[in-house]
């Protein structure tokens, strides 16, 4: 009989290949988020957070991981695989494929469990939807982008009274609501646990809501939303165009706020701006308190560096550090969203380990290469200038000429950080394109614009204005 080899352990030898052959990069996107479950009368199955990444895995890697899996597995199961709500809706709520928190008809198939948990006290804040250990105030670097929305959601998850109702959280991807969402639920039940807290994704309030209409029950589904004490749900814009899910929605934030129970939701936008959902829910969106995120500038975006770090050492014992010169670059970066930084920092520990405090900026780049081709073949040198020179008002032929006077000396330089940072071009080359000079000369420009951006307000906003200009 062949030896009987746990699922899991299969599953960790093909992701050993897999991430060899697909790279660091299509690996951490994709793959690295999907987790192997046990469904319907034993079946096993992978499970994506979306179906979008289980869109790409089938194109791109399916073939693949079925030879994988059948070479490593010597009882020849067989594997599926599905996004994460078509396993639920097979699995349905009670499925014991996926121990939950509490059993509740809200919660998803890949809920924390309750040994990881921060503690959440027992009674009613059970009704949870997928909370992320990860995501509390502990773990919440705040700074002027942020800091407003940070106030408000530990007073809402502290329960202080003369609440607005409901709160609206609103920023683009990677910015931190759906951390600030986890946070306020988490706090909201450590707190107060003799109280109801609903966390949920619109997603998932869609999917709940439907299989409820499927199997004629509306109103256990309508009762398990309007007794919460907190609701929140993360990502609303989602219910957009989809009329008979708005109109429960909306029903659910009157019948709560009539009550005097607290609201919370978040979205990519202003509620003024969803144009895609009823007037009525945007009305009542419009009229609570509406907190905007903002993009991290460069300071908040170095302390979530740090923050994460330290946290990636803690978890694989031991102390990790980095350079400032590469935390610096990924500060650069890494602009447009929190969760790209924090991506390029695993893969920095996961690929240099205890080392990464050793990695030179060079080192850095190299190992990050794939995740930045992308700006690579946007951004060139030639882009760097143009927008320099229009940016200071010169003339590109400035940039590359022998004058050296301060107003034109300071945007080459800065010209010359820019594409230390905004492409893999060496030193050599940068100087090659800046009229021929060499790389020392191209150092000490990338040198003193470190130094000077420090302490210069005015030439840090340039140069960041300069940096999304070009990334477009």
């Amino acid at each position: 009989m062949p030896e009987l080899t746990p699922a899991d352990t299969v599953w960790t030898k093909a992701c050993s290949a897999l991430r060899r052959e697909l790279g660091e990069a299509d690996f951490g996107s994709w793959l690295s988020q999907a987790a192997l479950r046990e469904g319907a009368a034993g079946a096993l199955v992978l499970v994506t957070p979306t179906g979008v990444a289980r869109d790409w895995i089938r194109r791109n890697a399916w073939r693949r991981i079925a030879e994988l899996w059948a070479q490593n597995d010597p009882q020849g199961r067989h594997l599926d695989l599905k996004s994460r709500m078509e396993f639920e809706a097979e699995a349905g709520p009670a499925s014991s494929a996926s121990p939950a928190v509490v059993v509740s008809p809200l919660e998803i198939a890949d809920p924390v469990s309750t040994d990881a948990a921060p503690a959440a006290g027992r009674g009613r804040s059970a009704a949870l939807g997928g909370l992320q250990e990860r995501f509390t105030f502990d773990t919440f670097v705040v700074g002027p982008a942020n800091e407003f929305a940070y106030a408000v959601a530990k007073r809402v998850a502290s329960w202080a009274d003369g609440h607005f109702n409901p709160v609206v959280i609103h920023s683009s991807y990677g910015f931190g609501k759906t951390h600030l969402m986890n946070a306020m639920a988490w706090e909201a039940m450590r707190t107060q646990p003799t109280r109801k807290v609903v966390y949920l994704s619109a997603e998932r309030f869609l999917s709940t809501f439907v299989r409820a209409v499927m199997d004629r029950a509306t109103t256990a589904f309508k009762e398990e939303l309007r007794d919460a004490d907190l609701l929140l749900i993360d990502d609303v814009h989602f219910v957009g165009g989809k009329q008979s899910t708005q109109e429960e929605l909306f029903h659910t934030l009157t019948a709560l706020m009539e009550d005097g129970r607290r609201v919370v939701f978040s979205t990519d936008r202003p509620p003024s701006a969803i144009t895609e959902i009823d007037a009525r829910l945007r009305s009542h969106l419009s009229a609570g308190l509406v907190c905007g995120i903002e993009p991290a500038d460069r300071d908040l975006r170095l302390g979530i560096l740090e923050k994460k770090l330290d946290t990636l050492g803690r978890q694989q014992g031991f102390a990790a550090t980095a350079r400032p010169e590469v935390l610096q670059f990924l500060a650069d970066r890494f602009t447009d969203s929190v969760r790209e930084l924090e991506g390029a920092l695993n893969t920095l520990v996961a690929r240099a380990g205890v080392g990464v405090s050793r990695l030179s900026l060079d080192e850095a780049q190299a190992i990050l290469r794939p995740h930045l081709r992308g700006a690579e073949k946007r951004i060139t040198i030639d882009d760097i200038q143009k927008a320099t020179s229009e940016h200071f008002g010169l003339k590109q032929a400035d940039l590359i000429s022998e004058r050296r006077n301060r107003s034109i000396a300071r945007p080459r330089q800065a010209a010359m950080w820019l594409a230390k940072q905004l492409t893999t071009r060496s030193l050599p080359d940068i100087g090659r394109r800046f009229g021929g000079r060499d790389h020392t000369t191209v150092l000490h420009a990338v040198r003193r614009i470190e130094e000077l951006k420090a302490g210069d307000a005015q030439l840090a906003r340039d140069l960041e204005a300069l940096a999304r200009k070009l990334r477009g």
